[in-house]
């Protein structure tokens, strides 16, 4: 299989136009926006002219399909508010490399996926979690980003071409960036994944008082921002005797109402995600959160809601894929690569409930990722689709090559 590298670079570069930042390399491309729109519009030409079936499902996952048994390859293309150029991006174009070089060489058939909404403008990697059935269509639908528009709006600028079954795919591999700084810091060319955390995330809110910011006391206050300050710095002290190293906690969007400067906020809205890859560990963490903030609550005379709770199990890789994925990375970066956990979600770990799957990581300079700054060296790029594409060709009588 002889892969073109350069026109790989040339493609992957042609989807970081789609939304360009025009700062560096980055890229604004939001679920269902009018960029994730033209950029998949464009994937679906470059799959068809790959000689794939494009195929679109009603969550506007894009699918380019071989003819009879396949293994499935690639990722997401939708993007941060603020992303880089390369994550998920990196997967789609490098498994549609693959695919045009199998094809070209008479070897294994080789289809390629874009996943929608993977960042989660609506949810937690939506359009594999619903094509996975982790999540239904009509659960999803009900699901709405920060603006409050729903999915079941936002998804109608997708035409969809019918559902794609999966019995007629054979595994999933997925290539990525590794959104971390592990290899970049030891000098490293790939990681091939040994397994991937899992997730738990929910909106919380707090329902005070508003009230005048000249003329109400402190002490009879129920500021609802004070009582997410205080679950805060309290979330710490009953974590500590869970939690290990590795696990991690984030509050990352808070909303407040009405979000003006002379007003107590009578109302708070905030995400509470975190990570590990003991399941058992982020149920423990989710009763920890759950019974902290109805303390808080009640302590501040508040009242306290909770979301819907999304989340996704650890996901072991599967041997037979990761066992191919080492084989190549030793040919192409012998002693310059290592397994290593995913501390990152990835569409991999909803397509693991339907097949086998596994993973492969190339480094990010500076371990940066969703960032404008995000960026990979393109050798480096291109040494993780050689080893993809070995790791395909290396089980070529086992997928009908």
């Amino acid at each position: 299989m002889n892969i073109d590298a350069g026109r790989f670079l040339a493609d992957l570069h042609r989807l970081q136009s789609f939304g360009a930042s025009g700062v560096g390399k980055g890229v604004v491309r939001p679920a269902y926006s009018e960029a994730d729109v033209a950029a998949r519009r464009w994937l679906a030409e470059r799959m068809q002219a790959a000689g794939l079936r494009v195929e679109t499902d009603s969550m506007g996952n894009l699918f380019g399909l071989a003819d009879g048994p396949s293994i499935l390859l690639g990722s997401h293309s939708d993007s941060q508010p603020e992303g880089g150029w390369l994550d998920g991006a990196l997967g789609v174009v490098a498994a549609l490399e693959v695919a045009r070089a199998s094809r070209k060489a008479g070897g294994p058939a080789v289809s390629v996926v874009s996943f929608q909404d993977e960042e989660g403008r609506f949810g937690v990697t939506t359009g594999s979690a619903v094509w996975s059935g982790h999540l239904s269509l009509a659960e999803a639908d009900l699901l709405c980003d920060h603006d409050g528009v729903t999915l079941a709006d936002a998804r109608r600028v997708m035409a969809s071409t019918g559902e794609i079954d999966p019995a007629q795919f054979t595994g999933f591999i997925e290539m990525h960036i590794e959104q971390g700084p592990v290899l970049d810091q030891a000098d490293e060319r790939i990681g091939v994944v040994s397994d991937i955390v899992g997730i738990r995330d929910m909106k919380i809110t707090f329902d005070g008082q508003q009230n005048h910011a000249g003329t109400t006391p402190m002490h009879i206050r129920r500021d609802a921002f004070q009582a997410v300050s205080a679950f805060n710095q309290s979330l710490g002290e009953r974590f500590a005797n869970v939690v290990t190293p590795s696990t991690v906690w984030t509050i990352g969007h808070v909303s407040l109402h009405p979000n003006a400067s002379s007003i107590v906020p009578g109302r708070a809205v905030f995400s509470m995600q975190w990570r590990d890859g003991d399941a058992e560990r982020l149920d423990r963490m989710e009763r920890i959160i759950r019974a902290l903030a109805q303390e808080v609550a009640q302590a501040r005379g508040m009242e306290v809601s909770f979301g819907q709770l999304l989340g996704l199990e650890p996901v072991a890789m599967d041997a037979r894929l990761r066992g191919a994925l080492e084989n190549s990375a030793q040919q192409v970066a012998p002693e310059r690569w290592r397994v290593m956990p995913s501390g990152a979600l990835h569409d991999a770990t909803n397509v693991a409930r339907l097949m086998p799957v596994a993973m492969l990581f190339v480094p990010s300079i500076g371990g940066i990722s969703h960032a404008f700054e995000e960026d990979t060296a393109e050798d480096d790029l291109v040494t993780g689709l050689r080893v993809l594409a070995g790791a395909v060709s290396g089980m070529m009588p086992e997928l009908g090559g």
